[in-house]
């Protein structure tokens, strides 16, 4: 059975807008996306360069925790296209994926264009029409109206699913400007902040100038409690990476509520501290510099421990110096701005949702992607939930007809 005659139109040509109109296309529906960019999935195409993780291969119940609060509007979609189903439909598109070392998952390739352009190709065959340049500018009554190089374009399809993303990366097309007309339209807006974000420092002008760009690899990093392996970034402005993105939420949190958040650094969580101060006596005549580089620190892990919070003369004593090394404290003033950010939190209120994705406010009209409220770090959580919930909110358009 076909739904004959049947329209859908999708705004935002991201991951969860095109995941939607392939299964709507694949249904018979006509299908338009409408893309306020010259081209689709920039952001998509951006987070290609480091090469596209796709999704993660931890079990699903240890995947579904990265979720946090949002894990339990998330879990059905998430389970009814899993990351093997992501991995099942890549395959289909031909491209082959591979598990990284982490437990990433990636296409061997580590692009995303290739993948883009046979997506793009198969949405061609369905029939599914890409309208760029066409921004979407509001309501008028019940039509959806458009702003396009050739004027203003209404539109009344028979359903409407919108995947117009967060505020981060505002030149690539997500800029979060959609958040009045929804709220006007009745939905509950959680404000947008920044996630997978880095966060302000107050570095000391040498050791900015001297180590902006450079890694802190092999660290652990800790706050209220949570602690996370991997590697941070020194930024002229603060700090950032992957491990700084996975203690997003809770220095966030602080930071709201208190103005500053102290993280603690171990740059050394493998070798226990009578090693590493025993590494130190053994190069006690040497300069610290070069007591530093012989216990195993880089330069720019080094120079970290002079801008701990208790000040940049460094401990003399081997074990003292050990204990800093291991304990590092580095206080954050600030979230960076929110198109620095990989991802936003916050966005449409769960509660504003029928469990289908559509609006209580607007029954015909379906959300997916970063406009709900919901954050993951980085690891392939972002794009597996992007992918998820497209899918759920094209299902839920197909459950009306």
């Amino acid at each position: 059975m076909t739904p004959a005659g049947k329209t859908a139109i999708i705004v935002g040509a991201g991951p969860a807008g095109l995941a939607a109109a392939e299964l709507l296309a694949s249904e018979g529906w006509a299908v338009a996306i409408h893309e306020r960019m010259p081209n689709p999935a920039r952001k998509f195409l951006l987070a290609g360069r480091g090469g596209l993780n796709l999704t993660h291969s931890e079990p699903l119940d240890a995947f579904l925790a990265r979720y946090g609060a949002a894990r339990e509007r998330l879990e059905p979609a998430i389970r009814a296209f899993t990351p093997t189903d992501l991995r099942a439909w890549v395959a289909g598109l031909g491209i082959e994926t591979f598990v990284g070392s982490s437990g990433r998952v990636f296409p061997k390739k580590m692009k995303a264009s290739p993948l883009l352009r046979t997506w793009l190709g198969r949405l061609g065959a369905l029939g599914v029409t890409l309208v760029p340049r066409s921004r979407w500018i509001g309501w008028q009554d019940e039509a959806l109206v458009f702003d396009t190089p050739d004027g203003q374009r209404v539109e009344t399809p028979d359903a409407t699913l919108f995947a117009l993303g967060g505020a981060s990366w505002p030149r690539l097309g997500s800029d979060g400007a959609w958040q009045g007309a929804f709220a006007e339209r009745g939905a509950r807006i959680t404000p947008l902040r920044p996630a997978n974000s880095g966060f302000l420092v107050g570095w000391s002008s040498v050791f900015r100038d001297r180590f902006a760009g450079e890694p802190i690899k092999r660290a652990s990093f800790s706050f209220a409690g949570r602690h996370v392996r991997g590697e941070a970034i020194i930024a002229r402005y603060g700090i950032e990476g992957g491990a700084i993105y996975a203690l997003g939420s809770p220095v966030r949190a602080a930071l709201e509520a208190k103005g500053e958040a102290i993280i603690a650094i171990d740059l050394m969580p493998d070798i226990p501290l009578d090693v590493v101060a025993g590494r130190l006596t053994t190069a006690r005549r040497d300069s610290n510099a070069n007591r530093l580089r012989k216990a195993g620190l880089s330069p720019a892990a080094s120079g970290l421990l002079r801008e701990d919070i208790r000040g940049a003369s460094l401990p003399a004593a081997p074990r003292e110096l050990a204990e800093r090394i291991k304990d590092l404290r580095i206080r954050l003033g600030g979230v960076a701005a929110i198109d620095r950010a990989i991802s936003t939190a916050g966005g449409i209120s769960w509660d504003s949702l029928n469990v289908d994705y559509s609006l209580k406010c607007h029954p015909r009209t379906f959300i997916a992607g970063e406009m709900l409220d919901w954050e993951a770090p980085t690891g392939g959580y972002l794009l597996q939930a992007c992918f998820a919930t497209g899918r759920a909110a094209a299902n839920g358009i197909l459950a009306r007809r």
